[in-house]
């Protein structure tokens, strides 16, 4: 029986991986590692050692790889999944692309990642349903790595599962059943094309500028390093045409992906749509822009407040400095580095409440910083506190206008909305924070406050059991933020305290 491998070949294994195929391998998967890599390397007759060597120089079929992706991915999907998503396609996103350039060549659409062919499948019944006179102008393009998921996606036949969200009628429809197996309609089929590709590897050739009018990569990147997400979504910004759509996974943003696209949200789902601009030579390579989402960097420990400020200008620091992996070149008439805005004299204020303080230290920085998007996410939450939700709100817009992405002045804009007594806009905004940033408390909390409010005892019941784990969870700087002059035992407090009203314990 081949040995098991030891901790070196197992990372060896991992950075390969990473290099290979773009996957990220968590904690949980980590623990499978040394099982798949003994089996595998027996599968070559090998050892660890000599099987990875083969990995390394490209010697493995393409076959190998993409077996690792199988074992490694979840490919189980199923027709019309999240079908909140597909009501924005047909009732936005594919209406506006065919009234865009009428009698133009043809609508593109990509499925990446498409895996057994269920989603771009949907795509298509989609798009005879509700666009008959339309679907000879639309192109469906899906791609996948694994040539065993591809095969199964041009067979087009499917057990009942994979039809679990189908309503009976539509399956009528579109399928014809023999014993379990239920084969698409051929009308169906033949909009789809299916390519193999890898998307952690470059392809110039595929990844045309503003090839696809609309694209689906949904439940992918999450399995990404966080380096190949960024450069896959680079591709894939660079494909989408001005004005374009990108439909991602539920528990998937662009936040600290790319900053190409504005957020879109209707049909309770959440979207993309390209801006006009195409992705920037100058923006660093991970998509952001300097001073952008502060917020982001852990502070680890429970720190004293003083040392809570401290962390908080620090990490500012870090984050508007500039990026190590893109060198600047060393000329005469090189434009100076722009040193970051000392922000602790503010943030002391801020930690005592004094808001028209903490407004006046802002008051006094460099030009050249009046407009990061830290600085006016401070002055943002400080104006707030203040009472000026007016003033509070313009900034939130200036900020987002540099920042879309922004989760703390959609959080921000939610308390302006309230204050203005439009609950609606504000529990929209709390939405879009809490999806932008998973981890975000305050959104959750404000949530459960105004459902509450407006009597929702079960949406109330939900958004506050969301935030309680996360409140114990924060980041202190956060907190120090976003709170309100509250610690978070406080909060914690409260949002116990509301969720004993709506009656759970």
């Amino acid at each position: 029986m081949t040995p098991l491998p030891s901790s070196q070949e197992i990372l060896r294994f991992r950075l390969l991986i990473a290099q290979l195929l773009g996957l990220n391998i968590d904690e949980l998967r980590l623990s499978r590692m040394d099982e798949l890599l003994r089996r595998r390397a027996h599968a070559h007759h090998s050892d660890a050692t000599h099987y990875l060597d083969g990995l390394a120089a490209g010697q493995t079929q393409a076959g190998e790889l993409a077996l690792l992706t199988q074992e490694l991915t979840v490919t189980e999907t199923y027709f019309f999944r999240n079908p909140d998503q597909f009501a924005a396609l047909t009732d936005m996103a594919l209406p506006a692309r065919l009234q865009a350039f009428p009698g133009r060549r043809q609508v593109n659409i990509l499925s990446a990642g498409c895996a057994s062919g269920e989603e771009a499948y949907s795509i298509a019944i989609a798009l005879r349903e509700y666009f008959p006179h339309a679907a000879q102008h639309v192109t469906i393009t899906a791609i996948d790595f694994n040539p065993e998921m591809l095969e199964k996606a041009q067979r087009a036949q499917y057990s009942s599962w994979s039809l679990r969200d189908m309503a009976p009628a539509r399956q009528g429809r579109w399928f014809s059943n023999r014993g379990n197996s239920y084969t698409l309609a051929a009308e169906a089929r033949q909009m789809v094309k299916f390519e193999r590709r890898n998307l952690a590897l470059d392809d110039a050739e595929f990844w045309q500028e503003g090839r696809f009018d609309i694209v689906f990569c949904r439940n992918v990147l999450m399995y990404f390093t966080r380096d190949q997400a960024q450069a896959a979504m680079r591709r894939i910004a660079l494909s989408i045409a001005a004005d374009g759509y990108l439909f991602m996974g539920h528990a998937e943003t662009l936040r600290g992906l790319s900053n190409d696209f504005h957020l879109c949200h209707t049909h309770d789902t959440f979207y993309y749509q390209r801006k006009d601009a195409r992705p920037s030579d100058d923006a660093t390579p991970d998509g952001m822009r300097p001073g952008q989402h502060w917020q982001e960097v852990p502070v680890s420990g429970d720190t004293s407040w003083i040392a809570t400020i401290k962390a908080a200008s620090e990490r500012i620091r870090a984050i508007t400095a500039s990026p190590p992996e893109k060198a600047r070149p060393s000329t005469a008439n090189a434009a100076p580095v722009r040193s970051a805005p000392n922000l602790d004299p503010a943030m002391e204020y801020l930690h005592k409440e004094r808001f028209d303080r903490v407004l006046e230290q802002i008051g006094t920085l460099p030009e050249e910083h009046a407009r990061d998007t830290d600085v006016l996410l401070l002055k943002a939450v400080s104006l707030c506190h203040s009472g000026a939700s007016a003033a509070a709100e313009e900034t939130c817009q200036e900020l987002l206008g540099h920042d879309e992405l922004n989760a703390g002045a959609h959080y921000v804009l939610a308390l302006c909305k309230e204050s203005a007594g439009d609950i609606s806009a504000a529990m929209e905004q709390d939405q879009m924070a809490a999806y932008l940033d998973p981890g975000f408390a305050m959104p959750r909390l404000h949530m459960g406050l105004l459902s509450h409010r407006k009597g929702d005892q079960a949406a109330a019941a939900s958004a506050l059991a969301q935030a309680l784990p996360l409140l114990q969870q924060e980041d202190p700087s956060r907190i120090l933020l976003f709170g309100g002059g509250f610690k978070r035992e406080a909060l914690v407090a409260l949002c116990r305290a509301q969720l004993n009203a709506v009656g759970v314990r």
